[in-house]
């Protein structure tokens, strides 16, 4: 079974059942694998190479984020330059190959043009299953990137491809989203707080 399995008839009740899914897939995180995710990514912006970001649907949505969040936030009152670069958004490009080529080189294809060596990648796959991140990272590791999955459900082909496997345990889409996204935003914050004295952290927003 999955969450939900039953019928809630009013909000309130499924908000609560709701937000308990989301607590405990986020105490499901292997922090020692969230630590090491966070020193890939501190390494690569430190050595000023790229990360690349890629995802579907939602985690297309993340993935752009990310951009966002790391290249302005991280290097906001740091001495870092985080190159972040989301393979999801560039929509000339992803449906020139997948009319070309295939969907599922819609990733692969960009790192092929765009990685250069010492850059990483990091995929955002509920199911850890979606062909095109798996082709991107199979690439990437044949080229010795580093490789961070963010899956939940059952991990799919991710949980072996990956360099670290942020998983998330639950088997619900929004759920599992929900804490992808948060990961994406606490790994950002920390980098950036990382960098910087305790009285600047105690004076800014984050």
């Amino acid at each position: 079974m999955t969450f939900p399995d039953e019928k809630f008839d009013d909000i309130s009740a499924f908000s609560d059942a709701y937000f308990e899914q989301i607590s405990a897939a986020a105490a499901s995180v292997d922090r020692a694998k969230l630590t090491q995710a966070a020193d890939i990514l501190e390494d690569t912006y430190r050595k000023n190479n790229t990360l690349f970001v890629c995802g579907n649907g939602g985690s297309a949505a993340i993935s752009g984020t990310f951009v966002c969040d790391h290249s302005k936030l991280v290097q906001t009152d740091t001495n870092l330059t985080a190159r972040v670069v989301s393979l999801a958004d560039n929509m000339s490009m992803v449906t020139a190959i997948a009319n070309d080529l295939s969907y599922d080189d819609i990733f692969s294809y960009q790192l092929q043009t765009l990685a250069n060596f010492g850059d990483a990648l990091l995929t955002i796959s509920a199911s850890g299953d979606s062909e095109n991140v798996v082709k991107a990272a199979t690439w990437a590791r044949e080229n010795k990137m580093e490789v961070i999955a963010f899956t939940g459900f059952k991990g799919g082909r991710m949980a072996d491809l990956a360099t670290v496997h942020l998983h998330v345990n639950a088997d619900n889409y929004g759920v599992i989203e929900d804490v992808h996204q948060s990961l994406m935003h606490l790994l950002a914050q920390y980098i950036r707080m990382k960098q910087m004295s305790r009285g600047l952290v105690a004076n800014r927003k984050f």
